[in-house]
């Protein structure tokens, strides 16, 4: 069943073309501003820009996100709103939820479910969430897709790559092609709901057996390509947890290792990843179980990645230099020399320190508040001084998941032994029986 909503309209790509265009240029143009010494509240604008990115929906918030954890890119100012696009999308009204749901359901739509609550329980970049009971009586999540998602990654997409351009020009550091095209893939990946139907089923039955780690259930006779109705799983927001807990301390250790085991485990015994770790994706019972969502965005590896991957690892903690430049090259990087190895181990002794101590410690170290952002720009401005330098696609949501996975595990702020956890994940790593369970487990 079709809706003028969601049709392929030109007149709406073009609207949408016109006033993303103006949001960008407004902001570069504002950023010339201030490298010329001129006035500007950036707070305040920050502030706009945020809202207004909000308003439009659709790719451009994810992509806004992504823009504002790059080092240097932007000032703090700007990072620090951007940041908050996605737990802080301003939900749709009830009408549009009546037209949507007619579109994906029919006309009777209402008629399956005993209640439905029409004001949105959370409202993202591309979807917002409903409460409902079906008939059973079981409470279920409607996840409801914005119309023109198809339109809006085109154009998104198309203003996406002028950025990354204009940053690569001003930034120097970091070649974007396939950084752009990765980001293509996953977001066109990320607008059918079917795919994402299937990572909920791969990741339910991965932890079919660790109720530690809870997916909702889908229900696919009540779904559809931009409808997903889930199980829904209760759960609070990590300060409402820690507010009523009685043991603060035990229980934040408890879902810090629920949370790194959650993202690690499939990456480690599938070759996969949940590529967007943040608070917002997560929910958490009293006992510090975690309830975690949004499957959109989930990355499948080559095991010879993740192997690799691990050979950078074993590299570091033997200093051996032979096993680090074939790491490197196997992860996708070229033109490996002395200088570049040098750059890339700043990198990776922030990411890999912490599994290589073996003791209890926080994710950062100790008193290094500012540290992974001081580590990514020292790097970023040594890149400049050799070139640049053009990442494979696989690293682009690799490191994605790992910064944002760093910044979780500072907020929690406890220690543990993370090199024991982590080498407890890898002992068993066997690339031919990782690739025979993930295709016994794939829908």
């Amino acid at each position: 069943m079709n809706n003028i909503l969601d049709k392929d309209n030109f007149s709406k790509r073009a609207n949408r073309y016109l006033q993303l265009t103006s949001q960008v240029g407004g902001l570069l143009t504002r950023l010339g501003v201030n490298k010329l010494g001129l006035g500007i509240n950036k707070d305040k604008h920050a502030t706009n820009l945020k809202n207004n990115l909000g308003e439009f929906k659709g790719p451009i918030m994810k992509i806004a996100q992504l823009l504002s954890m790059i080092p240097d890119a932007l000032p703090a100012e700007y990072s620090n709103q951007l940041m908050q696009l996605q737990s802080h999308a301003p939900p749709m009204g009830e009408l549009f939820v009546k037209r949507r749901m007619i579109n994906e359901l029919g006309n009777n739509w209402d008629n399956n479910f005993l209640n439905f609550n029409k004001s949105a329980s959370y409202a993202a970049s591309l979807g917002q969430v409903h409460k409902a009971k079906l008939k059973n009586g079981n409470l279920v999540a409607c996840k409801l897709q914005y119309p023109d998602m198809r339109s809006a990654v085109e154009v998104d997409l198309n203003q996406f790559e002028v950025i990354l351009k204009l940053f690569e020009k001003y930034n120097k550091a970091i070649k974007t092609k396939k950084i752009f095209l990765e980001i293509k893939d996953r977001l066109i990946e990320e607008i059918n709901y079917d795919n994402e139907i299937k990572n909920m089923k791969f990741f339910e039955k991965i932890f079919k057996f660790d109720k530690s780690v809870n997916i909702p259930k889908v229900y696919k006779e009540f779904s559809t390509k931009r409808l997903i109705t889930m199980s829904w799983l209760e759960g609070h927001t990590l300060d409402e947890v820690i507010k009523y807990s009685k043991n603060r301390k035990y229980l934040l250790e408890k879902i810090a290792t629920n949370i790194f085991n959650a993202w690690y485990m499939p990456f480690y015994k599938f070759c996969v990843i949940h590529g967007d770790p943040h608070f917002g994706n997560y929910s958490f019972k009293n006992n510090g179980d975690i309830n975690l969502f949004d499957f959109g965005c989930v990355r499948f590896f080559p095991t010879s990645f993740v192997k690799a991957v691990l050979n950078l690892y074993y590299a570091l903690e033997k200093k051996d230099e032979d096993l680090t430049i074939e790491a490197y090259k196997s992860w996708g990087f070229k033109k490996i020399n002395k200088k570049l190895i040098k750059i890339l181990n700043l990198w990776a002794s922030y990411i890999y320190g912490p599994l290589l101590e073996d003791k209890k410690r926080l994710i950062q170290g100790e008193n290094n508040k500012g540290y992974g952002i001081n580590v990514a720009n020292n790097v970023y401005k040594e890149l400049k001084k050799i070139g640049g330098i053009e990442p494979p696609k696989e690293f682009v949501f690799m490191d994605r998941a790992a910064i944002g996975m760093g910044s979780l595990f500072m907020k929690l702020n406890v220690k543990l032994n993370w090199h024991e956890k982590f080498n407890n994940l890898i002992k068993d790593f066997d690339e031919k029986k990782i690739l025979k369970k993930r295709e016994s487990v794939i829908v």
